[in-house]
């Protein structure tokens, strides 16, 4: 299988922690031991899987692709947004950033049903904050970062398969 050359596996790293999209599988594990620290009270974690169906088709995989060079910057940036907003509960003091740190890692190329294609973790002191963080990084890495993907379905011919936007609206 072939992708466009932009389409290449990439790490970035900032303060708050590192972006990654990579060919390869994503290992959930080290993802979230990346982001452990004796500050945090919370982490969370999103993971992303390739489900088996979608509106009554039987997925057989997905595949992703990426203008990688500005979609790397763009969940470096996300992850930077998310650290700069307030998500600490009303009750506890304000402080100038949200995480203690965050990854975002995202699968390109073949992703098989029940293998993760995003994986989100961060920590932070404050479980509100975590969740939320994570939250907002899923939802903007799906509508502002350059990745495209592609759904196949069982019984039709893989070669009507679209690129789509990875965000789908509700």
């Amino acid at each position: 299988m072939s992708f466009p050359s932009t389409s290449v596996g990439a790490t970035l790293a900032n303060p708050v922690g590192t972006c990654t999209l990579t060919y390869q599988p994503l290992d959930t594990d080290a993802i979230i031991k990346s982001v452990q620290d004796d500050a945090a009270g919370a982490i969370a974690v999103f993971i992303g899987t390739t489900r088996n169906s979608f509106k009554g088709k039987v997925v057989t995989r997905l595949e992703y692709q990426a203008y990688s060079k500005l979609a790397i910057k763009t969940m470096a940036d996300i992850l930077e947004q998310a650290n700069q907003q307030s998500h600490e509960p009303t009750h506890a003091p304000q402080s100038k950033t949200s995480l203690i740190k965050g990854e975002i890692h995202h699968r390109l190329g073949t992703v098989p049903v029940g293998e993760p294609s995003i994986v989100i973790a961060v920590s932070s002191p404050h479980r509100k904050e975590a969740f939320v963080a994570c939250e907002y990084i899923l939802e903007e890495v799906k509508q502002r970062a350059q990745i495209w993907k592609r759904e196949f379905y069982e019984g039709e011919d893989e070669s009507t398969a679209q690129w789509k936007e990875n965000y789908e609206a509700a």
